[in-house]
């Protein structure tokens, strides 16, 4: 797992690959970091060759699948770092599920173009 690092205080992206080893479905509905001020799940999607970011409620995780976040699909956005993420830091983000579950995994933090 990583997230991007942008100057200033912009919004950064967290992608990574989840993976359900259950056999039954799986409900993202949330993230929380101490690293953002607010972490919400998106997915950019691209019509006509443009690209539109729109909010995630919920991500369904099936049964022994997965569901990658990458650019131009679903990520998550970090918002209000506090400090401002720099690359070669490591963020603590725990994912929150429908049924109350939570993981929690440490992400790196890259530069813009993802090193």
């Amino acid at each position: 797992p990583w997230i991007r690092a942008l100057p200033l205080a912009l919004p950064s992206a967290g992608y990574f690959t989840l993976r359900n080893f259950t056999r039954a479905d799986m409900i993202l509905t949330g993230a929380r970091s101490p690293a953002c001020g607010h972490v919400s799940l998106h997915k950019s999607e691209v019509t006509g060759g443009i690209c539109r970011m729109r909010d995630a409620p919920e991500v369904d995780v099936p049964a022994r699948g997965a569901v990658r976040f990458m650019p131009e699909s679903y990520h998550l956005m970090c918002e209000g770092a506090r400090p401002v993420l720099k690359p070669g830091a490591v963020v603590p983000v725990t994912l929150i599920f429908k049924d109350g579950r939570r993981l929690t995994a440490a992400f790196a933090v890259r530069n813009a173009a993802g090193r």
